[in-house]
């Protein structure tokens, strides 16, 4: 996102706030993941070009999946689960993130985080303090609470106006070239600030950033393969 044209991702707030939704598990150690396209163990080779990081890394479940062993016993508070993904908005040409979900609120045990090579004979290079891993807190059946129903948008007269401002106002930015353009000083900033297009704000605890603990450890042991996503 920083690398695009004056920062111009920057403005998609949904992107950024989940970019910051968790704390990332950096990758130890440099090396290359090459797949042959067999579904053992051995059809994934690995070739290292620097000392091993306390983050292992092995083909252990084969169908082109590299593991990282993931050195930590994570405790959640009780009721909560642990998700472990890949790290939001980061993607990776010829690898895909395969995500899990943790009882981490009483199990002893670690967990593995694996990527699936997606190309058989394209190597795919891994390198030291790469974020390979997310991991964010989740309350243990909030979704199974939630009951998603489909409804005509004018049974909410009220939200299908605001919807239809909005959509004719966005129509309009979108006709004139030069204010829509990549690089472009002016943007719609609504959303980013909370707002309506008619400028009414409807919640007060809109959020922009948010800005998460970062792990603490003793003296004398360091914390370097996680961090917060947000750093």
């Amino acid at each position: 996102m920083a690398a695009t044209d004056r920062g111009f991702a920057r403005r998609c707030l949904p992107l950024l706030v989940a970019n910051q939704g968790g704390w990332w598990i950096l990758n130890s150690t440099t090396f290359r993941a090459t797949w042959t396209g067999h579904n053992g163990a051995d059809g994934v080779i690995l070739e290292f070009s620097g000392d091993r990081g306390p983050v292992s890394v092995s083909s252990h479940f084969g169908y082109g999946i590299v593991t990282f062993s993931i050195p930590f016993v994570f405790r959640t508070p009780p009721g909560y689960d642990l998700l472990v993904r890949g790290p939001a908005n980061l993607p990776k040409d010829g690898a895909c993130p395969l995500e899990g979900l943790v009882e981490a609120d009483w199990t002893a045990a670690t967990f593995t985080m694996n990527w699936k090579i997606t190309r058989p004979f394209d190597p795919v290079e891994f390198s030291a303090d790469e974020p390979v891993c997310m991991v964010l807190p989740q309350r243990r059946g909030e979704l199974e609470e939630f009951a998603p129903e489909i409804l005509p948008l004018d049974d909410d007269p009220e939200l299908a106006a605001r919807y239809r401002d909005w959509s004719a106002s966005r129509a309009a930015f979108l006709s004139n070239p030069p204010l829509a353009a990549p690089g472009s000083a002016s943007w719609q900033r609504h959303y980013f600030h909370g707002q309506d297009v008619d400028g009414t704000e409807h919640i007060d605890d809109h959020r922009r950033r948010r800005r998460l603990r970062p792990f603490t450890a003793p003296a004398g042991n360091p914390t370097h393969h996680a961090r917060s996503s947000e750093e």
